[in-house]
């Protein structure tokens, strides 16, 4: 029925497994064991540029924590109004509200995959998918410390004969890898957590922490005593992944951001007075016509000419008929043939 996740699963291990076969034996428990590991490092891979699309958008979540707060507030009695208003200011700011959640999904039916394909490698078939008959049995020859891939610590007595195995053994494997895994996938909701804003905490990011850091740890660890070593080993190499997953992308954020941040500061720097030095203003050009009040400005020494319709009239009644005219000569000189005539 999910062939189509059966089928490309088995293939990507198949190639993997040719690989390492050639390395370490057709037959060898390491070839098997990196053939899941690599597995699910093509698929991490695959998935490297959703991740960090997830953790930018996270990243901006971050920067309008407050206009959340505010929404948060404002319909804290209608949650359909407020989930409305959250989509629309998630819009504005180009974030994804299932972003964060892809990643996860993806992971989904690869684990559904990897959990069929491997618990289908028994004894007496013929084929497993992608797997024909010689790599059937070459899987359930590789002996890892005494146990196979497909074992698990639950498994019926009978299952474990058929494999040539004992419980003993399976438990001697299994009990550290799960312990690991479940450390690991600690330690990455951990980093994970650490990373939140507290500004945009709510009762559901709580809980939500709560789960990623202990429950999640906890199924891990008990979920081990039911999946086979393969899987259990697909949980290991995972978390190893996300965890180095997060250090790198966070820690290439941080710097993309912290050079944002100094290419601000440089310009306002740039742009600064220097101590000491008043601010310049500006010179106006010689063409730009002055404000009002600027001719009666102190800075202005120019001497005001004199009105031209005073210039006519004293050239009416001294009777000159142009050139330059000394102020003040013209008044006295019409003064002193007054005062002859009067004297006449």
């Amino acid at each position: 029925m999910l062939d189509f996740i059966y089928y490309p699963v088995s293939f990507i291990m198949w190639c993997w497994h040719w690989v390492f076969g050639h390395v370490f034996g057709e037959a060898s428990a390491v070839a098997w064991a990196l053939s899941i590991v690599f597995l699910v490092f093509t698929l991490r891979a695959i998935m490297f540029k959703p991740m960090v699309k997830q953790v930018r958008s996270m990243r901006k979540m971050q920067e309008f924590a407050p206009e959340i707060k505010k929404l948060q507030k404002k319909y804290a009695n209608d949650r359909q109004k407020q989930a409305q208003e959250m989509q629309k200011l998630q819009a504005e700011h180009g974030v994804s509200p299932f972003g964060g959640c892809l990643p996860m999904l993806l992971q989904i039916p690869v684990f559904i995959g990897l959990f069929h394909v491997l618990r289908e490698f028994k004894p007496g078939k013929t084929e497993n998918y992608f797997f024909d008959e010689r790599g059937v049995s070459s899987y359930i020859q590789a002996d890892l410390f005494g146990a196979r891939l497909s074992n698990w610590i639950t498994q019926p007595a009978q299952a474990l004969a058929e494999f040539h195995t004992s419980r003993t053994s399976v438990i001697l494997v299994a009990i550290p890898l799960m312990l690991l895994a479940s450390a690991l996938t600690h330690l990455t909701a951990r980093h994970s957590v650490s990373r939140q804003n507290p500004a945009t905490a709510t009762a559901q990011t709580g809980i939500m922490n709560k789960l990623t850091l202990y429950v999640f740890p906890l199924g891990v660890l008990f979920g081990g005593f039911f999946f086979p070593i393969g899987l259990i080993l697909y949980w290991l190499s995972n978390n190893s992944w996300t965890l180095w997953q997060q250090r790198f992308v966070y820690k290439r954020i941080d710097a993309e951001e912290a050079a944002k941040k100094a290419e601000v500061k440089e310009k306002r720097a740039a742009n600064a007075p220097k101590p000491g030095q008043k601010p310049v203003q500006r010179k106006r050009p010689a063409t730009a016509k002055p404000a009002d009040g600027d001719g009666e400005s102190a800075g202005d020494t120019t001497p005001a000419e004199p009105p031209a319709t005073d210039a006519k009239s004293d050239n009416g009644k001294s009777g000159t008929t142009g050139g330059t005219e000394i102020p003040g000569l013209i008044s006295d000189r019409s003064r002193s043939k007054k005062s002859g005539r009067k004297n006449r």
